[in-house]
């Protein structure tokens, strides 16, 4: 995109005015996405995002510029307001760069942008009517299939000169019932770090009819009793409560600033259950959430946060790191070049723990069973949530038994991995895109089926 000798340049230019680190990140993004509703098409939209930032750190002094101009007159002058703002000062550091390449742990088959729209729009079609056909319940049925190219550079005073292209892959499809006791809704929505050949395994069919089944099986459900009461959270997207309730409080952006459940001084202690080990990993091959480097050009890394229970490391970006005297562990992410990156997840994970869904559920004897949660809010700094169930069955004598709709898990994240007393083995993930102050980027969340020993069910 950018030339390493016109980056150099930049990059002197940056620092002109006393910087102790100069960075430009440059990305050039194609989104894909077509979309269906009412049995048809609704619509096919492109859009491409191109530009760069320039930053600049002084102690724990940080200044970002943008521009869409990524000409070297338009970057000498973005990195000139950049400096500009930095300070007044003389050039301290020497800029010499070198091409690294980091490799591609994500091989692509099919790039989606080779491929023409109208099998593209089959694809979609099939996931489409799969649900729309499911039964007469199904009252409504909407689709998109998004495919993303998204290729960055990364320059850094360090001396570091590298690029990665990223290529992602998302079918959606929702569904919405009704059996005359009011609607509900089912989403199934698998996305990957892939190209096309995604569908290769992820059958459309499937995807659609598992939107529908939770649309179904809601719609026809008695409403949830209300408690303080044991609650078995299924894997797959149960792992958003972890991602929420305590995964935001393990990123540098809070803990670097005091603003986090798990404060530093943590470190090394016991703050969950003996069982529970957390990981956010973003080098899982293929994998929604993972990347090749972030988005300052570090390697991601398997980062090990929680192990038996006991805290082990926070997700760290370079700025962040620099106040809390700890290194990158390749936890940097922007949506955009407009978007000032910092610390973010991308697969993260409660893993597979000792004992089996069977145990967990015949150990039960009344609670509920949290099939598939949804959305929901949470306080990073006090760690207080309240996720809604979407897909929820009481348990009685240790048996899952009716669907029961409106229940919601409500608590503070330092106390409910206290109460992670189960870890199953069936680790699954799901796929999201999660918002934080540098915009929405794509994460997985996941674990095994696991037992909150007790817990408050909001309900009726």
């Amino acid at each position: 995109m950018i030339s390493r000798e016109i980056c150099q340049r930049v990059l002197r230019a940056a620092a002109a005015t006393g910087a102790d680190y100069a960075e430009i990140f440059a990305e050039y993004t194609n989104d894909h996405l077509i979309s269906m509703i009412d049995s048809k098409v609704e619509g096919v939209k492109d859009t491409v995002i191109a530009g760069a930032s320039v930053r600049v750190y002084k102690g724990l002094r940080s200044v970002m510029a943008s521009t869409i101009d990524t000409s070297e007159a338009g970057l000498i002058r973005c990195a000139e307001k950049a400096a500009e703002a930095l300070g007044q000062g003389s050039a301290c550091i020497d800029i010499v760069l070198r091409e690294r390449l980091f490799g591609d742990i994500h091989p692509i088959v099919t790039v989606p942008s080779s491929v023409p729209n109208a099998q593209k729009v089959e694809i979609l079609k099939e996931g489409y009517f799969a649900a729309k056909e499911y039964g007469e319940e199904i009252r409504q049925v909407s689709g998109m299939l998004l495919d993303v190219d998204h290729n960055i550079l990364v320059a850094n005073s360090e001396g570091l000169y590298t690029q990665d292209r990223q290529i992602r892959t998302r079918l959606v499809v929702q569904a919405v019932a009704d059996k005359g006791e009011g609607s509900q809704t089912g989403i199934c929505s698998p996305g990957r770090r892939m190209g096309l050949e995604m569908f290769d395994t992820v059958l459309p069919v499937n995807v659609g009819r598992e939107a529908a089944r939770q649309a179904s099986t809601m719609a026809g459900a008695g409403y949830c009793p209300a408690g303080v009461m044991p609650v078995a959270i299924n894997n797959s997207f149960g792992g958003v409560i972890f991602h929420e309730a305590c995964g935001h409080s393990l990123e540098a952006a809070c803990v670097a600033y005091g603003q986090s459940q798990f404060t530093m001084d943590k470190l090394g202690t016991q703050i969950a259950g003996n069982k529970v080990t957390a990981i956010d990993d973003g080098t899982m091959p293929n994998t929604w959430g993972s990347i090749n480097i972030d988005d300052e050009g570090t390697p991601a890394t398997r980062n090990v946060l929680i192990e038996n229970g006991v805290l082990k490391n926070y997700m760290i970006d370079k700025f962040n790191g620099r106040r809390m005297g700890m290194a990158s562990t390749g936890a940097s992410r922007r949506q955009s070049y407009a978007h000032t990156p910092t610390s973010r997840m991308t697969n993260t994970f409660i893993a597979p723990g000792p004992d089996t869904d069977e145990e967990i559920i015949s150990s039960i004897e009344y609670g509920l069973f949290a099939a598939s949660m949804g959305g929901g809010s949470v306080n990073p700094v006090t760690g207080d949530f309240n996720f809604s169930v979407s897909e929820g069955y009481m348990v009685r004598d240790g048996k899952i038994c009716e669907p029961v709709r409106g229940a919601c898990l409500v608590g503070n994240g330092s106390e409910v991995i206290k109460n992670i007393d189960m870890v199953s083995s069936n680790l699954d993930l799901a796929q999201g895109m999660c918002g934080a102050s540098s915009g929405m980027v794509p994460t997985s969340v996941g674990q095994p089926m696991i037992r909150v020993s007790s817990i408050t069910v909001g309900g009726r």
